[in-house]
């Protein structure tokens, strides 16, 4: 094909996202569309699969729409989405409810039983992860006990990115990083572990087959292309989870090479020849052939920021947009260490280390000489404390770096770079682009034939900031570490406290 451009699409925590790029690594358009994530309860997460579909066909006109780039010139598609998040099919091929997302926390007694006895220690033996509310095992057998006429429904298992790419082609796969993110396969992702499925009853005939992330795996089908504005016949790569193909688009190609995500959760990421499993981070193949990720992950991160713009600082009538650049600009005038004032980004529970869904957020030591601007950067330094827990984590077990690349929404406002890059006491690179969609777009590229090679397409990412770390300032942020951690320390058992009461006194008048 002359002159080919490669779309990337993403399923994110609220959108779906498309992502034209040139073969050299440019962007060509973008375009996403909202998607709504209910909970119906406390603590759950889940959204409509049917919405992700709308969501893609509006994406996808978009991008043609923007670029005026004929829908025959696109090479090869890739699809990713956020790990463990399942849709369940029944024999008809209908879903048979909303899909359970990583960040519901609803597993809590399953993940106890299923670390019962030696349960822990086969679970991390075999998957090369210890289970927890966010993986698709605990939370499939949660679905066997409270809703035991749905787990006898099922079909086929799909992953996210899967039943979207399936809604294009028809296909029925996975790939061996997405099979490792549900808890349910060999560590490597090679194949479903029959012992892990039969922990929870889980038929394997539901699963499918597994292929490389690159692979080629069908083509748009004519109903598809009716509804997309794709041209019938567009190449179909499997595509990965958005954390293997954000940290792959950001340049994290080598071992040593660590990669911080400031987006709806925040992560810290690190590639190496093999995995390390381990009690307190997630270990999962990565795009690079013969090569793994260990990630450690705070759950709250661009939600938090959300949260708090929209509980204190939004009012009726306002862009929201404008309001986050007004949030950072008085950010920016307070000193850092937010004159006392700390925050920890525990409005989810927590993931790494702790692994705790019972955790609350708070602000401690709120003073009269604190206003606005003080909790937008206690927010931040908060957020990168916490990425701080996440990177001990990850030097605990001799992983470390020097150099990170830096993505998310959070990566778009500097203050929030200095403060990472200070907090962590790294260099901080920021790519030219660091979103999922654009490491689609390369996995595609290499599946299509455009690229020889993984480390090939890497050649088309490119470095646009670099920021140092002050080493004033990383003094003075690993002082307000210690009493971060502290802080923890003393307020986790209060939190269970609180999770108690608040349990007993639900529905109360």
């Amino acid at each position: 094909m002359n002159d080919p451009v490669l779309l990337g699409i993403d399923l994110g925590a609220g959108s779906m996202k498309g992502m034209l790029i040139a073969p050299d690594g440019a962007v060509l358009a973008e375009s996403s569309a909202p998607v709504v994530t209910h909970t119906p309860h406390p603590g759950w997460s889940e959204q409509d699969p049917d919405e992700w579909w709308r969501a893609l066909c509006t994406t996808c006109r978009g991008v043609l729409d923007i670029s005026g780039i004929r829908p025959d010139r696109i090479a090869a598609l890739a699809v990713s989405a956020g790990a463990h998040t399942q849709v369940l099919e029944d024999a008809q091929g209908r879903v048979i409810r909303r899909a359970i997302l990583w960040n519901d926390q609803r597993a809590m007694r399953e993940t106890h039983d299923l670390r019962d006895g030696d349960g822990d220690a086969r679970i991390l033996e075999i998957g090369g992860n210890r289970a927890n509310p966010t993986w698709t095992l605990p939370q499939m057998l949660w679905l066997k006990r409270h809703e035991p006429e749905n787990f006898v429904r099922v079909a086929r298992l799909y992953l996210a990115k899967d039943w979207i790419r399936g809604r294009l082609s028809g296909d029925w796969t996975t790939d061996r990083i997405d099979a490792a993110g549900s808890l349910l396969s060999q560590a490597d992702g090679a194949a479903w572990s029959p012992e892990l499925c039969g922990m929870i009853g889980w038929p394997t005939e539901t699963l499918p087959p597994i292929v490389g992330c690159t692979e080629r795996t069908g083509h748009v089908t004519a109903e598809a292309a009716a509804c997309t504005g794709l041209s019938k016949g567009t190449l179909v790569i499997c595509g990965t989870s958005d954390t293997a193909a954000e940290t792959y688009g950001a340049g994290m190609t080598t071992p040593g090479r660590g990669v911080i995500k400031l987006a709806t959760a925040a992560t810290v990421s690190v590639l190496s020849p093999q995995p390390h499993p381990d009690r307190t981070v997630i270990n999962y193949p990565h795009v690079m052939p013969e090569m793994f990720y260990t990630i450690a992950a705070t759950n709250s991160c661009a939600s938090a920021h959300r949260w708090l713009r929209d509980t204190f600082f939004l009012r009726p009538g306002d862009d929201g947009g404008t309001v986050y650049a007004e949030m950072d600009r008085s950010a920016a005038q307070i000193r850092p260490g937010a004159e006392g004032l700390f925050f920890h980004p525990y409005l989810n529970g927590e993931r790494s280390p702790h692994w705790d869904p019972l955790l609350r957020a708070e602000f401690a030591g709120i003073g009269f000489n604190h206003g606005p601007g003080h909790f937008v950067r206690a927010l931040y330094e908060g957020v990168s404390y916490s990425l701080r827990d996440c990177l001990e984590a990850l030097r605990a077990l001799g992983l470390d770096f020097q150099t990170a690349r830096l993505i998310g929404g959070g990566a778009k406002s500097a203050v929030w770079q200095q403060i990472a890059a200070d907090v962590l006491d790294v260099e901080i690179e920021v790519p030219n682009s660091g979103d999922a969609s654009f490491g689609a777009a390369l996995i595609a590229a290499v599946g299509a034939g455009v690229f020889g090679s993984e480390m090939e397409a890497a050649s088309a990412i490119g470095v646009r900031t670099r920021v140092a770390p002050d080493p004033d300032r990383s003094a003075r942020y690993a002082q307000g570490y210690e009493i971060y951690r502290a802080l923890h320390a003393a307020l986790a058992p209060i939190n269970h406290w609180i999770h108690a009461f608040a349990a007993d006194t639900e529905g109360a008048v």
